[in-house]
């Protein structure tokens, strides 16, 4: 009875500590090698790995050890080298992205790297507890069944609470840290629990760390970090760079998602072309638009300053990118309203009538699918004014036309006609919509804004039809992630 004492909780513990720790791994990999479909492959990948082995180990160990001290020093040793990850990951993943660079191997190869060194092991020593558990729970045969079912849905049900804590939880309040230390010190106490007090100095010193300051995730590589922190959906960053523009960066900062310079509203990329492209259907400015994927306002600002008198409708789904817009970022607008909301719900239940739609949401590297499809621009043109156009940014490695193709392609199931504006060797706008034409946007040059007229002639004569070609993406079948992937591999690879 005594080895069998407290084992539902040990495994309930063990099970919210493998999951939780697999939640924070990829959070902590997000600063270096992105959220992309890869980096959370490789990390649920290493861990159901680690867990298989786990299995294995606990068994054998079971059988000849059937004791419970010997499964709590697992789970002990487990929680210590959990505690430990946040602190060795910074250094770590900072040399790791440096190294995988050198030899152009990227994100697949450096973030299996940084999953196998940081929590293969743990992982591991966690997953030897069910086998070794359900040994010293099973009394005799007729029961064993019973026994080890029981303690498995046990293990289950902790691992859906360490799921949900870690991602709605601790995550968004307490930081990737300090949840892997949460976790750690719930391992600890319910091994020193199983050991006597002479073990307690364990959990203590998890606590210790918990006290101890987070400080800087990730340094900028050039300028000064303003504001970092880990939003419910991403790690995010504002940076404020020698020439005093500051951008906003999220996960691994290879894309500025935000721009801003003090007393200026033209940025030289790609959103500036937005201020423009509502000039191939229309001879006025338009009265309602909307941004979906707002971020921290660029372009929303620019709109307040340019054209006073826009009504503007920005979505965010990250609230937060929202507040760090306000307070960096110079996001003011008095037209503006800001929706902290999934892009493609929030058009389905607005009443629409917009002269211009800016569709510009990325989870970098991705356009999420659902705003690539057939189905989504049949809904943008269903939620236009008369002679409203909607406006795709479309990022691509340079070079890489395939991701334009397909969403030029799929475009053209909704608009009668589709345009492109290759504003930037990464970033091309495609612009959809009816009677629209590069001579109508030239026409409305000589009356935009001073600062936007050279602007509106070199869209107006770079402006043409869309690429030839590209199948057609719908919310059944659109493998974005997949494209995106492959692009970026080859980019590496000719890179190499």
């Amino acid at each position: 009875m005594a080895e069998r004492r407290g084992l539902g909780a040990l495994v309930f513990v063990v099970g919210a500590a493998s999951l939780g720790s697999e939640i924070a791994a990829a959070r902590l990999l997000a600063p270096y090698f992105g959220a992309s479909t890869i980096v959370w492959a490789n990390t649920i990948g290493v861990v159901l790995v680690a867990l298989s082995i786990g299995y294995w180990l606990g068994g054998r160990y079971a059988d000849r050890h059937p004791h419970r001290r010997g499964l709590c020093l697992t789970v002990l040793v487990a929680s210590l080298l959990i505690a430990v990850v946040p602190f060795a990951a910074r250094p770590f993943l900072r040399l790791s992205v440096e190294a995988f660079d050198t030899v152009s191997v990227g994100g697949f190869a450096g973030s299996l790297f940084g999953v196998l060194v940081l929590i293969a092991v743990p992982v591991t020593l966690l997953g030897a507890v069910a086998p070794w558990a359900a040994r010293l729970a099973v009394r005799d045969v007729d029961g064993a069944g019973e026994a080890v079912g029981r303690l498995y849905a046990i293990s289950t049900a902790g691992s859906l609470f360490g799921t949900m804590t870690a991602a709605l939880l601790l995550i968004p309040l307490l930081g990737t840290q300090r949840t892997f230390l949460v976790f750690a010190l719930a391992l600890a106490l319910v091994a020193a629990a199983g050991l006597g007090w002479r073990f307690a100095a364990a959990p203590l010193a998890v606590v210790l760390a918990l006290l101890l300051p987070v400080g800087t995730i990730k340094a900028a590589d050039t300028g000064r970090v303003l504001y970092e922190a880990e939003t419910e959906h991403q790690y995010a960053r504002v940076v404020e760079r020698p020439d005093g523009t500051r951008v906003l960066e999220l996960n691994e900062g290879q894309a500025v998602h935000s721009l801003y310079r003090r007393g200026k509203y033209l940025t030289g990329d790609y959103w500036d072309g937005a201020l423009v492209l509502w000039g191939v259907s229309r001879p006025r400015p338009p009265q309602r638009i909307a941004i979906l994927g707002n971020a921290g306002g660029t372009v929303a600002r620019a709109y307040g300053r340019f054209f006073p008198r826009t009504a503007v409708d920005a979505v965010e789904i990250d609230g937060e990118l929202s507040e760090l817009g306000r307070r960096f970022l110079g996001m003011r607008n008095p037209r503006m309203e800001v929706f902290a909301e999934d892009a493609r719900p929030w058009l389905e239940r607005s009443e629409g009538g917009y002269d211009a739609i800016f569709v510009d949401a990325y989870r970098q590297p991705y356009i999420p699918f659902y705003l690539t499809t057939r189905e989504f621009f049949r809904l943008c043109a269903e939620r236009l004014a008369p002679g409203g156009v909607v406006v795709v940014n479309v990022g691509h490695p340079e070079g890489s036309e395939e991701l334009e193709r397909i969403l030029g392609r799929t475009m053209a199931e909704a608009f009668a006609r589709v345009l492109r504006f290759p504003i930037e060797p990464t970033n091309t706008l495609v612009v959809g919509g009816e009677g629209i034409s590069p001579a109508a946007l030239e026409a409305v040059a000589p009356r935009l804004p001073a600062p936007l007229r050279p602007l509106a002639v070199e869209a107006a004569a770079r402006t043409a039809d869309r690429l030839p070609g590209g199948e057609v993406f719908t919310d059944d079948h659109a493998p974005v992630e997949w494209l995106v992937d492959e692009s970026l591999l080859e980019y590496a690879a000719d890179e190499g």
